[in-house]
C-alpha cells in the first residue's frame, strides 16, 4: 500500500504531502483543483511515465525544477521512490528501502545500458510494470461500470492486455519476420520458396510432357537429315567429274577473248607502228635541202660579223671626232678679231686659223655626221644579212638534228621507210575485223596468235558434249538440299538445345522441390507454432485465457461472497470470439440487467479487483478509482459507497486493499466508513490541499 505522497512544484502543487491509511481515502474538489495530478505523481515517481505530453510539462509554471516523493510498503517492507525533474530535461531518480528509519538505495538513474534502471527494480517490487498497474489499479473516469456493460468482444481484448497476449502479438509479428526472412534467403538460396512446390511440381510436369514429346521430333529430324545427306552425297559425285569442265570453259572463254584482245592490240600497234614511220618521213622530207646549205652560210655569216665590227669601229671614230669639233666650236665662239686684233694676246693677226673659223667647224661637223648615217645605213644592211644567213643556218642545223634523230642518212633511207609503210598497210587490210569471230584468221596474225588459237581447239576438244545448264540445274539442286541440311541442323540443334535446358531445368526443378519439401515442413511446423502458440485465438492463447478467466472467477466470487450481497459467483468463459459473464446465486444464474445498482457495482468492483489479483496486484494492494460516481444516479452513487465501506472493513488474511477515491460528490462519503478524505481546492499560487 501507498503510505504518503509528497510533491514539491509538480503540475499544479507547490508543496503537498498526503498521509494514507488501509481503507479508502477520498479526494474530493472541482474540476482543475489537482485531483488527479495525484494519479501521475505515483506513476511518474514509481515509473517514470505519465499522462502528460512530456517531462517539462511536470514542472509547476514559475518553478525550475520539480519532484515527487512516494512512500509505500509491499509484504511489510518500507520503500520510497523519488523522481526530480528540472527546467533543462534533466532527470533524477533514486529508489531506496527503509530499514529503521535509515534509506538504504537500491537504484539510481535510468543508464539501462549500464545495467542501472530504478524502473527495473520498482518493478521487481511491486510485480507489475506501468501498463499492467495502469489496468489492475487505475480505473479512468466512466470505466468501473464499464467492464460488465462491455461488448463481449471488447472484454476479451481488455482480458487479451491483462494477461499480456498483446505480446504474443508481438511474437507473433517476430515470427513472421523470421519466417519471411528465412524465405527470402531461401529464395536467394534456390531461387524459390516453399510456397512454389505445387508451382515448381506443375512446371517439372510441364517439362517431363515437352521432354517426351521432343524427343521423337529429334530422332525423325535426324533420319530426315541422314536421308538428305546420303542424297546429297550422290549429287556431289555427280558434280565432281563435271566440275573441272566448268572451269574449262572458263577458260574457254578467256582464251577467245585473250586472242580477240591480242588481235586488238596487233594491229593498233601495227597502226601505230606506220604513224611513227609516217611521221618520221613527213619530219625529214626537204631536211636534206637545208642540210646542204650550213658549209655556204657559215663563212658568209662569218665575214657579214667582221663587217659589221668594222662599220660599228668606224661610228665610234666618227663620234669621237664629232665630240672634238664641237669643243673646238665653242672655243672658235669665244675667238672674234677686233680691229684684226687677238682678244687673248692683243697681237694683230690677219687671218684665223680654219680650226677656229665657226663655220668650218660646223661645216665638218655636218659632214661627219652624213658619214655616221651612210656607215650606220651600211651597218644596217649587214644586219639584215647576218639575220637572213642565221635563220638558214638554224634550218640547216635543224634539219641536220632531225635526220640524225631519225637515223636518216641520205633520201634512199626515206624511200626505205615509205616501202615499210606500204607493206604494213596491205598487211593490216589482210587481217579480218575481231568482231566478226573468225578465229581461223586472226591465228595467222603471228607466232603468239598461233599457240593461243591451239590452246582454244585443245579446251573446245575436252569440252565436247558438255551441258552447263545442266550442270548449273544440278548444283541448283545441291544447294536448295544443302539449305535444307543446314536447316535441319538448325531445327536439330535447337531442339537438342531445348531438350538439354529442358533436363537441366527437370533436374533443377527436382532438386528445388526436394529442398523446399524439407524447407515446407519447417514452415509447416513455424506456422503450427505461429498458429497454436502465438496466435491470439491458438491453443496457448486460449489455454491463457482459460486459465485466466478461471482464477478472476475464482476470485471475484472470493471478494462477492465477502460483500455478502446474493451474487455467490461469477463465472467468466470465452465462447467464440467473446467473453460472457454469468452471476449465480445459491440456486439460479441471474441476469445481469436484473441486478440492482449496488449489485452490479460489487461486480464491477469485484471483476476489477480478480484482475488486480491476477496482475499480481497483491503485492501493493492499492486501487485508484477516478470520478466512479461519473454517469451514476443517487441509488448506485449510495451502493458504491456501501460496497466500498465493505471492502474497506475486509483484511483478507491481514491484506486489505487501499482504495483513492477521486470524486467531486464528497456528500455521499458522509455516513461511510472511510479513513481519510482530502479536499483539493484551486488558488493563485496553485493546489490548495486541506484533510477533512
Amino acid at each position: 500500500m501507498i503510505t504518503s505522497i509528497e510533491l514539491g512544484d509538480f503540475l499544479s502543487h507547490s508543496e503537498t504531502k498526503l498521509n494514507f491509511d488501509n481503507g479508502v481515502t477520498v479526494f474530493v474538489g472541482h474540476n482543475g483543483a489537482g485531483k488527479s495530478s495525484i494519479i501521475d505523481a505515483i506513476t511518474f515517481a514509481l515509473f517514470g511515465q505519465h499522462t502528460r505530453k512530456s517531462n517539462r510539462g511536470l514542472i509547476k509554471r514559475g518553478s525550475n525544477q520539480g519532484f515527487v516523493k512516494v512512500k509505500f510498503s509491499v509484504n511489510g517492507r518500507q520503500y520510497q521512490a523519488i523522481r526530480k525533474i528540472d527546467t533543462k530535461g534533466s532527470l533524477v531518480a533514486k529508489f531506496s528501502e527503509i530499514v529503521n528509519e535509515e534509506v538504504i538505495e537500491i537504484a539510481a538513474g535510468e543508464r539501462k545500458q549500464f545495467g542501472e534502471s530504478m524502473t527495473q527494480e520498482v518493478e521487481k517490487i511491486i510485480g507489475l510494470n506501468f501498463e499492467k498497474l495502469k489496468i489492475a489499479s487505475i480505473v479512468q473516469q466512466g470505466e468501473l461500470n464499464a467492464i460488465i456493460k462491455a461488448k463481449p468482444k471488447e472484454f476479451k481484448e481488455l482480458l487479451n492486455a491483462i494477461i499480456g497476449i498483446d505480446k504474443l502479438d508481438i511474437a507473433s509479428e517476430e515470427m513472421k519476420t523470421v519466417s519471411k526472412n528465412f524465405r527470402e534467403k531461401i529464395r536467394e538460396s534456390i531461387g524459390y520458396d516453399d510456397t512454389y512446390v505445387d508451382i515448381l511440381q506443375k512446371e517439372l510436369e510441364k517439362y517431363q510432357k515437352d521432354l517426351e514429346q521432343t524427343k521423337p521430333l529429334k530422332e525423325d529430324l535426324v533420319s530426315k537429315q541422314n536421308k538428305l545427306q546420303k542424297e546429297l552425297s550422290e549429287l556431289r559425285k555427280k558434280t565432281e567429274t563435271d566440275a573441272p569442265k566448268i572451269d574449262k570453259l572458263n577458260q574457254l572463254e578467256q582464251r577467245k577473248q585473250e586472242l580477240q584482245e591480242y588481235a586488238k592490240e596487233a594491229i593498233h600497234e601495227i597502226h601505230r607502228e606506220i604513224t611513227e614511220k609516217e611521221r618520221r618521213v613527213s619530219e625529214c622530207e626537204g631536211c636534206f635541202e637545208y642540210k646542204d646549205l650550213k658549209n655556204v652560210l657559215e663563212p658568209k655569216i662569218e665575214k657579214v660579223e667582221q663587217a659589221i665590227q668594222e662599220t660599228q669601229k668606224k661610228i665610234r671614230e666618227l663620234t669621237s671626232q664629232i665630240g672634238s669639233l664641237k669643243e673646238k666650236q665653242s672655243l672658235a665662239a669665244r675667238l672674234h678679231l677686233k680691229d684684226n686684233k687677238c682678244p687673248v694676246c692683243d697681237s694683230n693677226v690677219e687671218k684665223l686659223n680654219p680650226l677656229f673659223q665657226e663655220e668650218h667647224l660646223k661645216q665638218e661637223l655636218e659632214r661627219i655626221q652624213g658619214e655616221i648615217a651612210d656607215t650606220e645605213k651600211e651597218g644596217s644592211i649587214y644586219n639584215q644579212k647576218k639575220t637572213e644567213f642565221s635563220e638558214k643556218l638554224q634550218k640547216a642545223r635543224e634539219a641536220e638534228a632531225t635526220l640524225k634523230a631519225h637515223a636518216i642518212n641520205s633520201q634512199e633511207d626515206i624511200k626505205k621507210i615509205q616501202e615499210e609503210i606500204k607493206v604494213k598497210r596491205q598487211r593490216v587490210q589482210k587481217i579480218p575485223l575481231v568482231t566478226t569471230g573468225n578465229l581461223v584468221e586472226i591465228s595467222e596474225l603471228d607466232s603468239r596468235a598461233k599457240i593461243i588459237f591451239q590452246n582454244i581447239l585443245k579446251l573446245e576438244s575436252e569440252t565436247e558434249g558438255f551441258n552447263e545448264k545442266e550442270f548449273q540445274n544440278l548444283k541448283n539442286k545441291i544447294n536448295e538440299k544443302q539449305i535444307r541440311l543446314s536447316q535441319f541442323d538448325q531445327q536439330i540443334g535447337a531442339i537438342i538445345e531445348k531438350i538439354t535446358k529442358d533436363e537441366e531445368q527437370i533436374n533443377s526443378i527436382k532438386n528445388a522441390i526436394k529442398e523446399l519439401i524439407v524447407v515446407k515442413k519447417y514452415f509447416t511446423k513455424l506456422d503450427s507454432i505461429q498458429l497454436n502458440i502465438f496466435s491470439r485465438d491458438g491453443s496457448v492463447a486460449t489455454s491463457l485465457r482459460s486459465w485466466a478467466l478461471n482464477t478472476i472467477s475464482v476470485k471475484a466470487s472470493e471478494y462477492l461472497t465477502l460483500l455478502n450481497t446474493k451474487i455467490h459467483r461469477i463465472h467468466l468463459s470465452e465462447k467464440s470470439r467473446d467473453i460472457s459473464i454469468a452471476c449465480f446465486s445459491k440456486n439460479e444464474m441471474l441476469d445481469l440487467e436484473s441486478l440492482s445498482g449496488g449489485e452490479q457495482v460489487s461486480v464491477a468492483l469485484a471483476l476489477r479487483l480478480g484482475m488486480a489479483s491476477l496482475l499480481g496486484a497483491s503485492n501493493l494492494n492499492l486501487m485508484i478509482l477516478d470520478e466512479p460516481t461519473t454517469h451514476l444516479d443517487v441509488e448506485r452513487k449510495k451502493s458504491l459507497v456501501r460496497v466500498l465501506s465493505q471492502l474497506s472493513d475486509i483484511t483478507n488474511s491481514g491484506a486489505a486493499m487501499q482504495f483513492i477515491i477521486i470524486t467531486h460528490d464528497a456528500e455521499i462519503f458522509e455516513d461511510s466508513n472511510v479513513e481519510r478524505i482530502y479536499k483539493f481546492e484551486s488558488t493563485e499560487q496553485g493546489s490548495k490541499v486541506t484533510e477533512l
